[in-house]
This record gives C-alpha cells, structure tokens and sequence, in this order.
C-alpha cells in the first residue's frame, strides 16, 4: 500500500498522477485510508497543517503524486429568489458557526433539518443534493506549508510572495 505522507502546493507541468476523491470529513484528517478507482488501496500520514481542499496534491517519500478532489456528497443546497435573500440566509447560517460552502447562486451547509427550517422559515428553498462540499476556510485560517526536504522537493518549488 502507499502511503502519502507530504503535502505538495505545485507539480510540473507534464507530471503524472493519479486521483482520488474524498469527502469533507475525511479531507480535514491528515491520516486516513482510501481506495483508488482503480481499486488500489492507499494511505495517508499527513502532517497537520490544515484541510485537503479539491485541487490538493499529496505524495509519497517515493515521488508518487496523487490529486484529491472533493467527492460529491449528500448536502442541503440553499437558493433564493434574491441575492439579498441569499446573503441573509449567508448570515444567519454563519452566525450557527457550521461548514457552509458559498457560490454566487447558492450555498451548501451537511444536513441539517433544524438549520434547513430555519432556513425555510426566512423565505428561502433549500433541497438535498449530491455535491462536492468545498466550505469556506473561514477567517482565522491559516496557509501553511512543510519546508522539509524531501525527494520531491523539485516539484514543490513555489514562491513566497
């Protein structure tokens, strides 16, 4: 089995990697186990330095690549008639402190029924959908990055503006 165990910020144009798709739950652990459409199993030994956002790329002390991408998964989707009507359903939401993904025509908040009503009961629609859960990072995030050396340190080469 491999075992990923670096976080890298960029690869090389024309690098090869493999995928795997996760869900938010299992994107903020830094260890886990998952399994490759192709059916391989994997795992990964991650340093903490926050969450696997869709687009991340891990590897192996071997140089093996693997891209994580978000898996679609069962989540509320709020809209509404306004954007206005959207951005206070933003706040009432944000003030409940839970794990809510923001796009210009909806956002996205794990099931709920007691965040759904309250939802509702301001005027909005909200329904269950499958999709990628990408929710804001909030605030206080911090970016952090793993400057040990390793063998794959060509192509973490990024800059520091």
């Amino acid at each position: 089995m491999k075992i990923y165990t670096q976080r890298i910020e960029h690869i090389s144009e024309g690098s090869t990697f493999e995928t795997v798709e996760l869900s938010f739950d299992t994107r903020q652990k830094s260890r886990f186990r998952a399994t490759l459409k192709n059916g391989t199993d994997i795992g990964a030994d991650l340093p903490r330095t926050g969450i696997l956002r869709s687009g991340s790329f891990i590897a192996t002390e071997q140089g093996d690549i693997l891209r994580v991408d978000a898996k679609p998964e069962r989540l509320m989707q709020v809209v509404a008639k306004t954007d206005f009507d959207l951005l206070k359903a933003a706040y009432h939401l944000g003030n409940r402190h839970v794990p809510l993904m923001l796009t210009p025509s909806a956002l996205y908040f794990e099931p709920d029924h007691v965040l759904a009503e309250m939802v509702v009961g301001l005027g909005l629609t909200v329904n269950e959908v499958e999709h990628p859960f990408e929710p804001e990072s909030g605030a206080y995030a911090q970016h952090a990055h793993d400057h040990r050396l390793s063998p794959i340190k060509a192509i973490h080469a990024h800059a520091h503006h």
